[in-house]
């Protein structure tokens, strides 16, 4: 966390401190747990900056944690632009944004790899046909020279075509 996120909650929290309404262990204990968490602490969490987690680092319900004025004050604190989580947060952060990308790659390769099957198939079908057809036409061949060849002396060769009239 920065100088800058600390000095923040520094001076929302004492803002709190010396405010019209004395606070309680409660609205304490929130304000040290939260602290914990900004600063990758934690005593019995994993380390999320979460209000769960707020509640469980302070030992403290839910119900008691919307009541208090620390929650608005976290929430500001959370909301300001320049607030910097903690390095951990922010690892986590990033390593979500990156399986979110990893995601997005293998979704993109998955459909590459069909293109190219599909494309494969295609080939492999024209290859086929091909095989066949030249198959076809050695066979029609083979019998045309065995024809020839029985026919002997009774073939007459044919003139080659002219060439085409421009």
């Amino acid at each position: 966390m920065n100088e800058e996120t600390d000095l923040r909650i520094r001076q929302t929290f004492d803002r709190l401190r010396h405010g019209g309404r004395p606070l309680t262990d409660i609205d304490q204990a929130l304000m040290d747990a939260f602290e914990r968490l900004m600063h990758g602490l934690s005593e019995t969490t994993d380390g999320k900056i979460t209000i769960v987690n707020v509640c469980t680092e302070a030992e403290v319900s839910r119900a008691s944690y919307y009541r208090s004025p620390v929650a608005q004050a976290v929430k500001e604190i959370l909301e300001a632009p320049q607030t910097r989580r903690p390095e951990p947060e922010e690892l986590r952060a990033e390593v979500s944004r990156l399986k979110k990308a990893e995601r997005e790659l293998r979704r993109e390769h998955a459909s590459e790899v069909r293109e190219l099957k599909d494309t494969l198939a295609a080939y492999a079908n024209q290859i086929q046909v091909l095989t066949l057809r030249n198959a076809e036409l050695e066979t029609q061949s083979a019998r045309l020279f065995e024809r020839l060849r029985q026919s002997g002396d009774n073939v007459a060769v044919l003139p080659a075509p002219s060439p085409p009239l421009p």
